[in-house]
């Protein structure tokens, strides 16, 4: 697993065209947006606001997410930090890096996460035990 640390996710900006009529924004996600290329796409949806999903790491994955409505928080852990982040703009997105424990939590009523992912689903990628994922860490 790589060996990352907070400082390595980012918020990157989505490109957004306004339209001048007043008709509604339009963003695009192009090849020079992410450094990787797209490889499975899914979305999270109708979860209660109570619920919380994540709750692993990637060996391997890079994912974007995108708060295509709604709002939800991302707390993140590197294995000596957390750190917490609200997504809750279309244009705006978290890009997540390999060795980074992620959960979300709190969405909003109509919330929905898109999620743009580097490969396509392997559960040999995923850490799903945090004191495995703090050990693989040191």
């Amino acid at each position: 697993m790589k060996q990352t640390n907070l400082d390595d996710v980012q918020i990157i900006n989505i490109p957004k065209i306004s339209d001048e009529e007043g008709r509604g924004n339009l963003s695009v996600i192009e090849k020079d947006c992410l450094d990787f290329d797209i490889k499975r796409v899914y979305y999270l949806y109708d979860v209660p606001s109570d619920a919380y999903r994540g709750g692993h790491a990637h060996k391997a994955l890079y994912q974007f997410l995108i708060p295509l409505s709604g709002s939800f928080d991302v707390i993140l852990k590197d294995g000596k930090s957390t750190k917490t982040v609200t997504l809750n703009k279309p244009d705006k997105g978290l890009l997540i890096v390999p060795g980074i424990w992620r959960e979300l939590e709190n969405f909003s009523a109509g919330s929905v996460c898109l999620v743009l992912a580097s490969d396509v689903y392997k559960e040999l990628d995923y850490i799903r035990d945090y004191n495995q994922f703090v050990l693989s860490k040191s």
